[in-house]
């Protein structure tokens, strides 16, 4: 399946360069498709995945308007630049680091605010997966102990001081803070160097699930009361569950906040364009869903939850026509 992937890949990336190569000053190529470049992920991770199946279906069927480039990258904050500074015309990030950028706030909070940009649709949640050691059953069990938070920096750790503020719990005195990445914080909590981490991304995550095969864990819930005092305050969150079985020490689903993966374009894309990109989206949505399971998770009312940033005019016209939004 990976050389199968990687080829199909190569073919989009093939098309993508082609059809920039006889582009007009519009960014539409000669066959009159508009190009564009989005960027992603890692190559080993979701978000260039999905992506790529994206690019290839929409590629496909709406090759008349529509050409796709699909491209690695260091994900959110690194995409976020990306689409500032022109480089991309696209890209999908977290809802939560596109909104920092947007504002000046939190990771961003030196700098001048990202204004270049505009929401186009959430695609699919990235749950906040709290993973403990079998003796703790709550998030209140986490102070004093020891919780690695994502690197340091990372909006991973901006979601653990959120949701452990929430409980009353701070994240720099009340807790001993340790900045891992997933794969670190696996071992580190199968080794009994920490005893919880923070984990935001969609389920199953590789590095949970291969902890899952060889040493059992709690996944702490987050209760309606605190989800919704979260939601209040921070516009980005959405609230759901990690279905029971997910991982196989953990049965029963577990209520948890999620931030959404997002589309963002740049402003100066044209409306036609993000409409007709939305509506691809949702038209061969059945064709997406075959190449990548988070396609199924794409629905008219996901795509504007947990959006804290203007939408683009062409995303509007859709969600508007939809019946999802109303047109200011």
């Amino acid at each position: 399946m990976k050389k199968i992937f990687a080829l199909t890949m190569a073919v989009v990336m093939a098309l993508g360069l082609c059809a920039c190569g006889g582009s007009s000053d519009d960014g539409s190529a000669e066959g009159g498709a508009v190009s564009l470049s989005m960027a992603t992920g890692g190559t080993s991770g979701t978000y260039y995945g999905f992506c790529g199946v994206v690019g290839q279906v929409l590629n496909e069927k709406m090759a008349d308007s529509l050409n796709i480039t699909v491209v690695s990258s260091g994900a959110s904050a690194a995409n976020i630049d990306l689409v500032e500074t022109g480089a991309n015309e696209l890209a999908i990030v977290q809802n939560d680091v596109m909104y920092y950028a947007y504002s000046g706030t939190d990771m961003y909070a030196e700098k001048a605010p990202y204004e270049n940009y505009s929401a186009v649709m959430s695609c699919y949640p990235e749950y906040v997966q709290i993973i403990a050691n079998k003796n703790i059953t709550s998030i209140d069990d986490l102070k004093g102990k020891k919780v690695s938070v994502g690197d340091a920096g990372s909006g991973v750790e901006f979601n653990a001081r959120q949701i452990l503020a929430a409980y009353g719990i701070d994240i720099d005195s009340d807790i001993t803070k340790n900045n891992q990445g997933f794969a670190d914080s696996a071992d580190s909590l199968k080794n009994g160097t920490i005893d919880a981490a923070f984990v935001v991304a969609g389920y199953p995550t590789t590095a949970v699930a291969e902890l899952a095969s060889t040493y059992n864990f709690n996944i702490l819930a987050v209760d309606q009361e605190h989800a919704d005092a979260l939601m209040a305050d921070y516009g980005f969150y959405t609230y759901g569950v990690i279905p029971g079985n997910t991982y196989s020490c953990v049965a029963e689903d577990v209520p948890a906040v999620a931030v959404m993966a997002t589309i963002i374009a740049r402003n100066d894309v044209s409306e036609d364009t993000i409409y007709n990109f939305v509506k691809g989206m949702f038209d061969y949505q059945a064709d997406i869903t075959t190449g990548h399971a988070k396609g199924a998770e794409l629905s008219l009312e996901t795509a504007v939850s947990g959006v804290d940033i203007p939408f683009h005019p062409g995303a509007v016209k859709y969600f508007t026509e939809a019946g999802v939004m109303t047109a200011e």
